[in-house]
């Protein structure tokens, strides 16, 4: 994978979190790729935890220099691996869906969690960190999390954990270098991240600091912001943690 790909990988047995390794070996140039069998304190979406068994999931953090993405397209990076998980994923199994701004579900629980951290250089992207954590065998979850499943949940048995993740890296790869030399449109891009949106033109539930409340998922924008239409046919624009779904 690494020769074919351009991607250095770092193996760890264990880390706090592959994130943090990341960002303190970033290669120039090229793709770093930090695994690891467990992390002692992987993070989720502002500050949230990530429970792991040792051994049984993907715990990965991909770090690269997108410097010829603007500060201000910076969402096309979540778009890339939102959409590269899915696709892979999909060939697993049926119900993939993109849980905006970038969880990944099956059904209604959720299969794998993303958290990207970028460095600025003026308007650009000097370096930005991709890190997943994706449920593949593991049994039980023990934390208060709401809703986790893993693909031996869905699937019924294991899964080879070095196929899929060699899968998933080079379809991102694939995706991000076609979208760098514009044989991928961002239009084009952001068509097939919109078409694989849990509850897109669904009326279902969501909560905002006024309380909960019905509206059908429409859009995303360029930006990130989810737009939601109520039932009185007025969109809303929200950026992340402003609303909440009710799952």
């Amino acid at each position: 994978m690494s020769c074919e790909l351009g991607v250095h990988r770092i193996h760890l047995a264990e880390t706090d979190s592959t994130n943090r390794y990341a960002r303190e070996h970033t290669t120039d140039g090229a793709f770093t790729l930090i695994t690891a069998d467990h992390q002692t304190a992987g993070r989720g979406q502002r500050g949230t935890v990530w429970e792991s068994a040792p051994g049984r999931n993907l715990l990965f953090s991909l770090a690269f220099r997108p410097t010829h993405i603007p500060s201000s397209q910076q969402f096309v990076l979540c778009e890339l691996i939102s959409v590269a998980l899915c696709e892979v994923l999909s060939t697993y199994t049926e119900e993939i869906r993109i849980k905006w701004p970038n969880d990944i579900y099956h059904r209604d629980r959720k299969l794998c969690g993303i958290l990207i951290e970028h460095d600025l250089e003026g308007p650009r992207l000097s370096r930005t960190v991709i890190g997943v954590g994706l449920n593949v065998n593991q049994r039980h979850f023990a934390s208060d999390a709401p809703n986790p499943v893993s693909l031996l949940h869905v699937l019924g048995h294991e899964v080879e954990r070095e196929a899929l993740l060699s899968a998933i890296v080079s379809h991102f790869v694939e995706l991000y270098r076609v979208y760098a030399t514009s044989l991928l449109s961002r239009d084009g891009l952001h068509r097939r991240y919109t078409a694989l949106l849990y509850r897109k033109d669904v009326p279902a539930g969501y909560a905002d600091s006024q309380g909960a409340f019905t509206a059908t998922l429409r859009d995303v924008a360029p930006d990130g912001r989810l737009l939601l239409e109520d039932r009185q046919g007025t969109l809303r624009s929200y950026l992340f943690k402003e609303v909440a779904y009710v799952i």
